[in-house]
This record gives structure tokens, sequence and C-alpha cells, in this order.
């Protein structure tokens, strides 16, 4: 692998894969020039999603404050929403919304190789929250959610996809979802 080449985790998450969206998401990361080294369709268990993410206290309060940061821009007062204004309480929800979520269907996971794959894929999927992602985007073609309606839903914002984020999250996110390997090694025919 060149310097610049790196390897990405996609998961096409349960909305995604019953909606039907799977194979146009995959198509739209190859025809970017992504290649596709490793597939496979499961049901995660609570307990496996769980272990999908980070879970340390920085990123549970970073969820919660995230949290809190949209509930001031609509105006909800997070105690009466959720009973808390507490961010590590409240990260502590999104988890679990998230562990729900991501665990209540199939899910295609995905490792994509290519140079600055981790960016490029992150950019092709658009902003996490659907309802801000730019038209043409994964997100903004297929999605309007937000973060308003799942709050009050009390469940994850169904965004489609997750792409990890940095070299570090892509090592831990490939080991957990593949722990067998079977990661291929092959030439794409227009690069050959």
């Amino acid at each position: 692998m060149l310097a610049l080449t790196q390897r990405t985790l996609v998961l096409v998450k349960p909305d995604g894969v019953r909606r039907g969206l799977a194979a146009a998401i995959l198509a739209r990361l190859e025809a970017a020039g992504l290649k596709l080294v490793a597939l496979k369709m499961v049901h995660p268990a609570p307990a496996f999603a769980r272990r999908h993410y980070p879970n340390t206290p920085e990123w549970i309060r970073g969820m919660g404050e995230k949290t809190l940061k949209t509930y001031r821009e609509y105006g909800v007062d997070p105690v009466a929403e959720v009973g808390t204004s507490d961010p590590m309480e409240i990260g502590e929800m999104v988890k679990e919304w998230n562990v729900e979520y991501l665990s209540s269907g199939p899910v295609v996971a995905a490792v994509l190789e290519g140079p600055h794959a981790i960016e490029v894929v992150r950019k092709l999927c658009g902003s996490t929250i659907p309802l801000f992602a730019d038209p043409g985007t994964i997100r903004g073609a297929y999605s309007s959610e937000s973060p308003i309606l799942a709050n009050a839903e009390k469940r994850a914002i169904r965004n489609l996809i997750h792409a990890s984020s940095t070299p570090e999250e892509v090592e831990h996110e490939i080991r957990h979802w593949f722990p067998e390997g079977g990661l291929v090694a092959y030439q794409r025919a227009d690069l050959q």
C-alpha cells in the first residue's frame, strides 16, 4: 500500500439496509475510486454494537455536550425533554440509543481502500446530521433526519451510514467487524 493509501470501515446502518440503499451507497463509494476489500452483512447483537463505540468518558461527554448544544439551538429544555442537563447522563442515553439503533436490524459492513480513504468517505457521506448534509452527499441525498426529531422520540439519529473518522478508529473498527480478517488484495482495473 502506498503511504497515502488508507483503509476505512463503512457500515450501512439498519435504516439504509431496510430502505434498500446498501448497493447504491457502496456504488457511490466505489465510483469515487475506492476499492472494496471486505464486505459482509450481519445483524449485530446489542453487546456487539456496544463494543463498536469508544465508550470512553470523553466520548460519552462529547455526545452529551453535542446533544445539549442542539437543545440550546432549538430552545429545548433538556430537563423537560430527557430529565437532566448533565452531559454525562445525556451521553449515556445517546450511547444506548445508538446501540439500540445499530442492533435493530441488518448492517452491511465494508472495508474500503484508496488514497485518503478516511477523508474521502467522510466527505461523500456528508454531515452526521442529515438535515445539515450538503445536497449530493449520501446523507444529503437520502435523508432529512434531524436531532430534534430523534431526541423527541428518544432514539438515535437515523443517518444511514457510519464512516470511521481517524486511523485509530479504523484499526479498532476493522478488528471489531472483521475479526476473521479476510481483506482481499487486488488491483482495480482502472489503475492497471
